[in-house]
């Protein structure tokens, strides 16, 4: 009500451009240094913690053989750490075994503490177990820098040079406008009122655009003419009344004429201000359609997310409000409400982030050979529950010799979401089709039919649109609305291409093509030659090794059978999954695992975490070989405690070297009773 109390329109415009915008400025700004703080302050926990897991994995030996020098020489590596100010190795009854720290460190504490992070002024203090068969061996003590003030003013700072900034173009841009919009209606009213006061219709005011406010200066010149030769012509007239009556007729005549032609002009005018007012309201209605369905996709956001988190927060609150008397019986329901609620808001959100990952091009893919039948098999154990609940009969139709070139696991994502949806907007005891066949130009072309109500021709040409749920809005069946844009998206990355068919009444059939993976099988002669110039390990006159591949790849592991054609020392095991594939190492005690890591159902990282806590298999060098290329893939395998990471295509030098390597490793682990 204060702006509006602004005596001119220039101000009432520059207060409300200016205070939203310095509004707006705030609350992003305040947002973005927040949500910086907590990714720093979270990201250097985690940071801290992994280096303190990776210093006890090292230090392990050298507490088990009481050697202090080689405890030293792991803590010194720290020493390219710039943040870690001490370090030091307890040993199991909390004494000091060995330390680290630069010249202005702060003393050690005198025992270790039982695995603790915390905050202590500037430093982060971190305390990690060093267990060997479980059995406690000693404790790893990180200190590190923990610069959240100097951050948050450095952050201060930027967000009001930004805000200042930001403030001072607008208002320079703003003024430049109101100059242009305002000035012209301004001369007007200065003409205007100098006409009135003088009666000079002479005067004219200068056009500057030719915009609408240049039609409104043309209009009031226009009107002035026409009002000072009116005035002239009555003068004249009155001069001649005198002289004759014929001429004063004349001239009333010419009065009346000129007044049509003026009520003439004025209709045309407002003829021609209609025609811009109907112009002007398709343009806006064009504008408010293409908001429309965004504005329908936020305010479904908004009730899809407040949904689960109305259960998080209301079972969280009985939980602490009814702690003294609940059961566990009661504890367990609620939580497991709490779990599901946070699930389904977590995949709301995934959707959003996969959306925004994809559009901004911070989405990579790894595409190769991938076997649908595999594939098919998960989908099919994934959505059979959901298609149960819903009465619906799931059929996948396949060629077990079906290949395409495509991303393991966007792939399945695509299939999943085209599933579900199949089943989600089904009708009652309906039934969902997924079969594949090969097109005529040479691609897998797989579909998802099913037995819904269909779409009509109009929703069809929405159907891939963002922020679109075709009318849906209301609707009780979860979802954003955005699946089928990331599923398009996805598709369109993996050079593919997808479809709809549809009838209204009988149901629709998506589908997808993607290109076709050549599946030969290899020659084990082309691999020779990079055999033969590999050395084997030192002992091939030894006993056969043997050797387990878990790869659910069949020409990958046809691949691996080729190239060790030309090794009598080596015996190869293979299994098609994780969970044989553990089976197998518990029952065989290979030399070394070879592990895929996109393995259906138990990833292959989940399987070294098994066979690691295992006492049969922990003694394993266990090497991943992937298709997961990325230097973030590498680093996070090599975390988890990979032997080597090796991606494919694979580089057989290079593969049976590290072989050797794996087997070497594997002999002195043995003697060394581990």
């Amino acid at each position: 009500m204060g702006l509006l109390r602004l005596r001119t329109v220039q101000h009432r415009l520059l207060a409300v451009v200016l205070g939203t915008t310095l509004t707006a400025l705030v609350v992003a700004l305040t947002a973005t240094v927040g949500d910086n703080l907590r990714t720093y302050r979270s990201g250097l926990i985690s940071d801290m913690a992994t280096q303190s897991e990776l210093l006890g994995h090292m230090t392990e030996p050298a507490l088990t053989f009481d050697d202090k020098h080689l405890a030293e020489q792991n803590l010194a590596l720290l020493r390219y750490r710039p943040g870690v100010i001490a370090a030091a190795i307890y040993d199991a009854k909390g004494q000091i075994f060995a330390t680290f720290s630069d010249p202005k460190a702060l003393s050690f504490p005198a025992h270790a503490e039982e695995g603790a992070s915390r905050i202590e002024g500037n430093n982060l203090v971190v305390f990690r177990p060093i267990k060997s068969n479980g059995e406690l061996i000693g404790t790893v003590y990180l200190r590190a820098r923990y610069e959240l003030v100097p951050r948050l003013l450095a952050y201060t700072g930027i967000a009001v040079t930004v805000t200042c900034v930001a403030m001072l173009i607008a208002a320079v841009l703003l003024i430049r406008l109101q100059r242009v919009v305002i000035q012209p209606i301004r001369d007007i009213a200065d003409v205007a009122r100098e006409v009135v006061v003088q009666r000079t219709y002479s005067q004219r005011v200068k056009k500057t655009s030719d915009d609408e406010v240049g039609l409104l200066v043309d209009s009031f010149n226009d009107m002035l003419t026409e009002i000072e030769r009116r005035t002239h012509d009555l003068e004249q007239s009155n001069q001649e009344i005198a002289k004759e009556i014929t001429e004063r007729r004349l001239a009333q005549d010419e009065v009346m004429r000129l007044n049509e032609g003026l009520e003439q002009r004025v209709l045309e005018r407002t003829s021609q201000l209609e025609t811009a007012n109907a112009e002007l309201e398709k343009a806006k209605a064009i504008a408010e359609s293409a908001n429309q369905a965004k504005s329908a996709f936020l305010s479904s956001m908004s009730h899809d997310l407040r949904t689960p988190l109305n259960a998080i927060l209301g079972f969280t609150q009985l939980l602490i409000a009814q702690a003294s008397i609940l059961t566990e019986k009661s504890i367990n329901e609620y939580c497991s409400y709490i779990l599901k609620a946070g699930e389904h808001l977590l995949a709301l959100i995934n959707e959003v982030l996969d959306l925004a990952k994809i559009e901004s091009g911070a989405v990579s893919l790894s595409l190769e050979s991938v076997a649908l039948k595999g594939l098919f098999i998960e989908c099919h154990e994934l959505v059979q529950p959901l298609a149960n609940k819903q009465g619906i009969q799931l059929t996948f139709d396949y060629d077990d010799a079906m290949h395409v070139m495509a991303d393991r696991i966007r792939l399945k994502q695509v299939l999943l979401n085209l599933v579900s949806n199949a089943i989600k907007y089904n009708r009652e005891a309906g039934s969902v089709v997924v079969s594949c066949k090969t097109s005529a130009d040479q691609n897998t072309v797989i579909s998802v039919r099913d037995t819904g109500m269909g779409l009509a021709p109009v929703q069809l040409k929405q159907l891939f649109q963002p922020f679109n749920r075709l009318g849906q809005e209301a609707s009780t069946i979860e979802g954003t609305g955005i699946g089928l844009v990331v599923t398009k998206r996805l598709i369109e990355l993996m050079k593919g291409d997808i479809g709809v068919e549809s009838v209204v009444g009988t149901g629709s059939t998506f589908w997808i093509a993607l290109p076709s993976a050549n599946v030969r099988l290899p020659d084990p002669e082309e691999y020779q030659v990079a055999v033969s110039e590999v050395r084997p390990a030192t002992d091939v006159d030894g006993p056969v090794k043997t050797i387990l591949y878990v790869e659910d790849n069949p020409v990958n592991l046809t691949l691996v059978e080729a190239i060790f054609s030309g090794r009598q020392d080596i015996r190869l095991l293979s299994a098609a999954d994780a969970n044989f594939g553990i089976a197998l190492a518990r029952a065989h005690q290979p030399t070394v695992i070879l592990m895929d890591l996109n393995l259906p159902g138990l990833s292959g990282g989940e399987a070294l975490s098994i066979l690691r806590q295992d006492t049969l298999t922990a003694h394993i060098p266990v090497i991943a070989l992937t298709a997961n290329a990325m230097q973030k893939d590498i680093e996070k395998g090599l975390a988890q405690g990979f032997f080597r990471y090796l991606t494919k295509p694979i580089k057989i030098k290079e593969f049976l070297e590290t072989l050797d390597l794996a087997i070497v490793e594997a002999a002195e682990r043995l003697k060394a009773g581990r």
